[in-house]
């Protein structure tokens, strides 16, 4: 592996990205997640373990990289604390190879209350967030009134700014009628992740710049995926932050020119969690083949994903918004069984093709879409490990997907484990 690599999911998240970011950390001097907080679930299965990351990145599990938590993560301390617990021993080795950027902002349980209120006062027109005070946090972030990790610098000012805050957040709380937090429970609360936290903070920044001027090797992770970016995806069902390219640059602080090769993540099929328009879904006897076939429940939430084939307008639209070099296309074993494929290819919207991602929700909402239906396959991929091993109708579903978005695949999911990967 020479150069830099960026790892994105192209669709509602959920998509692999776990998987192949582990596949890849290994041959990596550094491990680098850029946005996003505790709302993400990355799972990662190695030897028949299944190992599920929220902050942490997903290159936890190899001892040769070190991990950061760039600057756009926003860090809940009590949830880092208890993921890192969790890994046990391998929680304890890795804060021995792990940096906090000192700008990343923190998550405070003033946050989760303040979006519980806020989701209970949008009532039917919900969300559907996961409640873990991300948009609270960035919503901050962007008012300048948060906290950052540099903070804990000096705990005694760090302290005195935590009360303020949570004196201005019990404010908004009131407001909505929402039950006020205890700023001295919460600080007693957060107190023991505080005090893990702070010999992890640092200058991420100055510590990339130097190793990517030293020639090593760095692994950039996206969390979510580019249709819930907050700018380009189905807003307002989209998470609070760029979950692209873009992203990743003001994430981490390397400039687009030390980024290297894109890799997209696609699910061989469609989900999404939560609320907003999917015109992929199948929300019938398809669509709950799809689920419990391929397991799909949220990582972080445990709730059912809305499932549908796949739709290569979304794939297009991702990849040209994030210059995309290279596909990897996971979890094509759960298609085995199915006699025919649909493959979205295009929509139109009142009788007429519409030449991309209606920004509109409810434009998007109600588009017609355009379908091929492609040959199924019946043999199980669990043992392929070439592109030649898989079944003639698996082959071609591969390429017609590469001839459909333009972008080569080179990576292919046929099973939940680390092995179980195709590399073309």
């Amino acid at each position: 592996m020479a150069g830099n690599r960026v790892v994105l999911g192209l669709q509602w998240g959920d998509e692999g990205k776990g998987k192949v970011i582990d596949l890849l950390a290994g041959q990596v001097d550094g491990v680098v997640r850029c946005q996003g907080g505790a709302n993400a679930g990355h799972t990662v299965v190695v030897e028949g373990q299944k190992t599920i990351l929220h902050l942490l990145p997903s290159g936890a599990l190899h001892e040769s990289a070190t991990c950061i938590i760039g600057n756009g993560v926003v860090v809940d301390p009590l949830a880092l604390r208890q993921e890192l617990q969790d890994l046990g021993k391998v929680g304890d080795q890795l804060l021995k190879r792990m940096l906090v950027s000192d700008r990343a902002h923190l998550v405070l349980p003033v946050h989760q209350a303040l979006d519980a209120a806020y989701e209970s006062a949008k009532g039917d027109s919900k969300v559907g967030t996961t409640l873990r005070g991300i948009g609270p946090c960035y919503a901050d972030k962007v008012a300048r009134t948060g906290l950052r990790c540099a903070d804990l610098r000096d705990l005694n000012r760090f302290w005195q700014k935590v009360r303020a805050h949570t004196d201005a957040g019990n404010q908004q709380l009131e407001f909505l009628g929402s039950p006020a937090i205890d700023c001295e429970t919460m600080m007693s609360a957060i107190a023991p992740a505080i005090e893990l936290l702070q010999p992890l903070v640092a200058d991420t920044v100055a510590w990339l710049h130097q190793a990517q001027a030293a020639g090593k090797r760095l692994l950039f992770e996206g969390a979510q995926g580019v249709m819930l970016d907050v700018d380009f995806g189905t807003y307002p069902f989209v998470t609070s932050s760029n979950t692209g390219v873009g992203g990743v640059i003001t994430g981490s602080g390397l400039s687009h020119k030390d980024l290297g090769e894109v890799i997209g993540i696609v699910k061989a099929y469609t989900t999404r969690v939560g609320s907003g328009p999917f015109p992929a879904e199948e929300d019938n006897a398809v669509g709950e083949r799809l689920r419990q076939r391929g397991g799909e429940f949220g990582a972080t939430t445990g709730r059912p994903r809305r499932c549908g084939w796949l739709d290569l307008v979304v794939i297009k639209h991702a990849c040209a918004l994030n210059g995309v070099d290279t596909l990897a296309l996971t979890k094509l074993d759960v298609l085995s069984g199915e006699a025919q494929i649909p493959v979205i290819t295009g929509y139109s919207l009142d009788g007429q093709p519409c030449c991309g991602m209606p920004a509109d929700v409810e434009d998007l909402a109600r588009v017609s879409v355009e379908q091929v239906l492609l040959p199924g396959w019946t043999e199980a991929l669990d043992d392929c490990r070439d592109f030649k091993d898989l079944p003639p109708a698996a082959q071609d579903y591969v390429r017609f997907i590469e001839d459909q978005v333009g972008v080569r695949v080179g990576y292919i999911g046929v099973g939940p484990g680390r092995e179980a990967t195709i590399v073309r």
